[in-house]
């Protein structure tokens, strides 16, 4: 699966945006464990995961700063 980019993230509602991070998060956890178990067999899979974390959690304080800022 390709990484997500910032473009998309920004089009998303906050909620979706918070769902994918339960997502992800949840998935790096399962990904994790079968990396120690030795079953993984695409370990870039998790740096990629994680690195969609964190732009989605960029864009969702960048836009959580933006309403507070705007109101």
């Amino acid at each position: 699966m390709k990484h997500m980019k910032v473009e998309d993230i920004r089009k998303l509602a906050v909620e979706e945006i918070r769902t994918k991070i339960s997502d992800s998060q949840e998935e790096v956890m399962k990904l994790r464990f079968q990396q120690v178990t030795g079953q993984l067999t695409d370990s870039s899979r998790l740096r990629t995961l994680r690195r969609d974390i964190a732009r989605m959690q960029t864009v969702l304080r960048e836009t959580e700063r933006a309403a507070v800022e705007g109101a």
